[in-house]
């Protein structure tokens, strides 16, 4: 018998039987099961269990309950990504391809399930951090086994993510790894135990490994932008920089002949077939989105649309962009409620540090929400030569934010310490 599966299904049954009297313990279970995959990593009868829908249905279950529910806060960006969700809807019943866009719909909406279950059981700090931890740990951990495989291959190999999964591909790891490193990074600052932050440290710099050894063009670029945001935002800038440095000198000699040939094709974009079938599907997007208001719809990429709205009908790809692919698949009206909730998440983060300037007691929440800051500057980077739009992490962001700002609120009304002007 598959020992991984024995392991796995024990988790998941402890899980469970915590959570009907612990209903946040089974939202945290979702997010670990949603983000590693672990059923996938086993080879017996564990590989094919629906362990995300016994979780769901036994945090469901629980939250019925459940004494410490609350309801969802409404803020902005929440306000935004529920016409964001409604829009998703209304546009999949005018979709090109119908079957296909619902069986996405209800993919996306089995996320949005898990964010509106995080958003009423987790409006407590020590729980939120618990949140922040697994969602960045279960990521993390494709990091750290990516990191050490590329130092004992000498990073001669690509690094892929999780099977079956939204980042199962290289780019799409690398651009996970680079939003939780910032996420890594607050936990490394809030734990005083040594150990805890050694261990994180590790994760840390074998997930930034494994960032460099997915050969990901965008990744770089997302990498630089990231670092730039993160040297900016923290309280240790002399230190990082001079980390950084120390980090990027040591690794520079071993890197081998093929990563540098793949990286210069940055330079040569208009003889590199990928770059230019992504081009290829942003018109595709951009005229279909012309055309029809509700755009596409989900999985509208075909050789359908392509023969009807791309420069090159016989180079058919989805869009490898975000911004395209929801404009795209949504239209512009879908796209402009894609970028107001995210913008509006950035402000809310920013309003939320300035409640918490000066207050040592919630010093925490604004190194978290600098730190997430970071991690929409490597989603709107990274994103825009990847499609995921409707993957997960980005919308545990904003749980992240919301959730921040109310627990910071009801702290600072505790107080009486509350700021006037701020409210959202």
């Amino acid at each position: 018998m598959d020992l991984r599966s024995l392991i796995i299904l024990s988790i998941v049954v402890a899980g469970c039987v915590y959570a009907l009297k612990n209903a946040y313990v089974g939202a945290l279970l979702m997010s670990w099961v949603a983000y590693m995959n672990p059923h996938r990593m086993s080879w017996g009868f564990a590989y094919s269990m629906p362990i995300a829908l016994v979780a769901t249905a036994v945090t469901a279950l629980a939250l019925v309950f459940s004494k410490e529910k609350s309801a969802p806060p409404l803020r902005a960006p929440l306000v935004y990504l529920l016409l964001f969700i409604f829009w998703a809807i209304g546009t999949s019943f005018f979709a090109w391809f119908p079957d296909e866009a619902m069986e996405e719909l209800v993919r996306f909406l089995k996320i949005q399930i898990m964010i509106l279950f995080t958003l009423m059981l987790f409006q407590n700090k020590e729980k939120l951090i618990w949140l922040v931890l697994v969602v960045s740990l279960s990521i993390g951990f494709f990091g750290f086994k990516g990191g050490v495989f590329a130092v004992a291959t000498a990073g001669s190999y690509r690094v892929w993510g999780p099977p079956g999964s939204f980042i199962e591909g290289n780019n799409e790891l690398a651009l996970a790894l680079l939003m939780v490193v910032p996420l890594i990074y607050f936990l490394h600052g809030y734990y005083q135990n040594k150990w805890i932050k050694r261990g994180l440290m590790l994760v840390m710099g074998f997930s930034l490994l494994a960032v460099l050894a997915s050969y990901s063009r965008g990744a770089l670029l997302a990498l630089a932008c990231t670092g730039a945001m993160l040297w900016w935002k923290s309280a240790h800038k002399f230190k990082i920089g001079v980390v950084a440095i120390i980090l990027v000198l040591s690794v520079i000699p071993f890197i081998p002949q093929q990563w540098y040939d793949r990286m210069n094709t940055i330079e040569t974009y208009e003889e590199d077939a990928s770059a230019m079938g992504r081009i290829n599907s942003w018109y595709v997007a951009y005229n279909i989105a012309s055309d029809r208001i509700a755009g596409g719809g989900f999985r509208h990429w075909s050789k359908e649309t392509f023969a009807l709205y791309a420069p090159s009908p016989e180079d058919v790809h989805d869009a490898h962009s975000i911004y395209f692919e929801v404009l795209g698949e949504l239209g512009f009206p879908g796209l402009i409620l894609f970028l107001l909730m995210h913008f509006s998440n950035w402000f809310l983060a920013s309003r939320t540090i300035k409640l918490c300037s000066g207050n040592e007691k919630l010093e925490w929440a604004e190194q978290l929400m600098k730190m997430v800051q970071v991690s929409m500057v490597a989603y709107a980077t990274g994103g825009t030569f990847l499609g995921l739009a409707f993957w997960d992490l980005p919308y545990h962001l904003i749980c992240f934010v919301v959730l921040t700002n109310v627990i910071v609120r009801k702290e600072l009304d505790q107080s009486g310490q509350k700021k006037s002007g701020l409210r959202i």
